[in-house]
């Protein structure tokens, strides 16, 4: 468990200054963290934890995913953001959005903040979008590579070895190619 905070906070760390250089778009790590969430729901903890975990109780795997899907949501954020600054500088935004103007359509609805806030709230979205996809994407591949173990255990290990990692690294090969 110390190793996981060890982890998790590590990972923060090193993605603070990335996250505060991107105003008004979520920070890297809280994306990650999501997105291991939507994961670990979409697989099923069984499965969650034997794709990431490396230790002989798997308790680090939610960390370990987290660090491995770091790299992803940090170009979740970039290609979010930059689809929204188009979408912002779009002079047929309302004509595609049902004549509401960008602020409109994504900033806030009611009261004095009406459209505030809406380039983030756009990336927000977007990110979340992005992360709902990968976690589908992950969940397919680990329910597809539980079965193919269970089918035939000399192949699955042909194919992905015997180590504590075979799992995981099926689930990254045919995550990938979906």
């Amino acid at each position: 468990m110390r190793k996981l905070i060890v982890s998790v906070t590590t990972v923060c760390a090193l993605l603070a200054p990335i996250a505060a250089s991107a105003a008004g778009t979520p920070s890297v790590s809280a994306v990650a963290a999501s997105l291991c969430k939507q994961e670990q729901k979409t697989m099923g903890t069984t499965n969650f934890n034997a794709a990431y975990g490396t230790n002989a109780d798997k308790s680090n795997a939610y960390g370990k995913c987290v660090s491995k899907n770091a790299s992803t949501a940090q170009q979740d954020v970039n290609n979010a953001a930059k689809s929204c600054k188009a979408e912002q500088a779009d002079p047929n935004f309302a004509t595609n959005h049902g004549g509401k103007t960008f602020d409109q359509f994504y900033g806030a609805t009611q009261g004095p903040n009406a459209g505030a806030n809406a380039y983030g709230k756009c990336v927000s979205a977007k990110v979340k979008s992005a992360a709902a996809l990968q976690a589908s994407k992950a969940g397919s591949a680990a329910r597809s590579c539980r079965a193919d173990l269970k089918a035939d255990k000399a192949a699955f290990a042909t194919a992905w070895g015997t180590g504590t990692n075979a799992f995981g690294k099926c689930v990254s090969s045919k995550s990938k190619s979906k």
